[in-house]
């Protein structure tokens, strides 16, 4: 049985609303090329009068940009590493191991999302401080090993659609619960995986307040707030405030576009489609 045709105008108001967004990027990286005369001059114009690329090379030397790019990705990759191994256990408990008040807890961890990171960020500073991890990307890090509850909701969603056959046919061949977990769920699970990775990847590219509240050494500082501090140093410099921002943005979009079928695979997979 084949599947309806979509409406054209189905694509037509997919084209503009994805014009509409895309349209204040393209203005961002079209002006970060711009000569800064024309940015004082004629500030609204869209195609720059002559292609600058020096811009990036002044605002590459006007920062520490490869340090703040290697932060960032130490962050960014301990980050990922922590939300994928702690919520897929947590996941994987509730979705597939049977045990008592296994839903009252799972409804409580759910609860816990309407927290905002405010009511948190105190007592967490707290903590970490008596830690000893004040200072350190390991104040960032650390806390994405103890879960986070929309993950283990997604990865839980995702591991409910397994079917349970191969859990038992698991059982028979002598695999205990972390077999199953190592050798069927997470090989059938990367989609899902993968939607957490680029989530966490992304909210660690873009963190701000973490490294506000955590970090006071500037060579610690991460991409997100070393460029807070560009843009208090160059206000005036609109054109290397420009490339910078197109150097923080950049890599995130190629990023996407790049996994956008695994991650629209594990979006559709995971009960989140709507």
């Amino acid at each position: 049985m084949s599947l309806p045709k979509p409406h054209p105008l189905a694509h037509t108001s997919l084209v503009v609303s994805a014009a509409i967004f895309a349209f204040p990027l393209l203005w961002m990286v079209l002006s970060s090329l711009k000569p800064s005369t024309q940015l004082v001059e004629d500030p609204y114009a869209f195609w720059p009068r002559q292609w600058q690329w020096s811009n990036y090379v002044e605002a590459v030397q006007a920062m520490p940009y490869l340090r703040y790019l290697r932060n960032t990705l130490l962050l960014a990759g301990g980050s990922v590493v922590g939300s994928v191994l702690s919520c897929s256990l947590v996941a994987y408990g509730f979705a597939r191991v049977r045990w008592r008040g296994r839903n009252v807890l799972f409804g409580v961890l759910i609860a816990t999302m309407l927290l905002p990171w405010h009511v948190t960020m105190i007592p967490r500073f707290l903590l970490l401080r008596e830690l000893g991890l004040y200072n350190s990307l390991a104040a960032l890090v650390v806390p994405t090993f103890l879960g986070d509850a929309f993950y283990i909701f997604l990865l839980r969603q995702f591991f409910l659609t397994i079917p349970e056959e191969l859990s038992e046919a698991g059982r028979l061949d002598g695999l205990g619960e972390w077999g199953i977990f190592c050798r069927i769920i997470m090989p059938l699970s990367t989609p899902a995986l993968a939607t957490v990775a680029l989530f966490q990847f992304i909210a660690s590219w873009n963190d701000f307040s973490g490294p506000l509240l955590y970090l006071s050494d500037p060579d610690k500082f991460p991409l997100a707030y070393g460029l807070e501090q560009f843009v208090s140093s160059y206000s005036d410099q609109t054109h290397l405030l420009l490339a910078a921002a197109t150097l923080f943005t950049l890599p995130i979009v190629i990023l996407f576009f790049l996994t956008q079928r695994t991650f629209l695979r594990g979006i559709a997979t995971t009960g989140l489609k709507g």
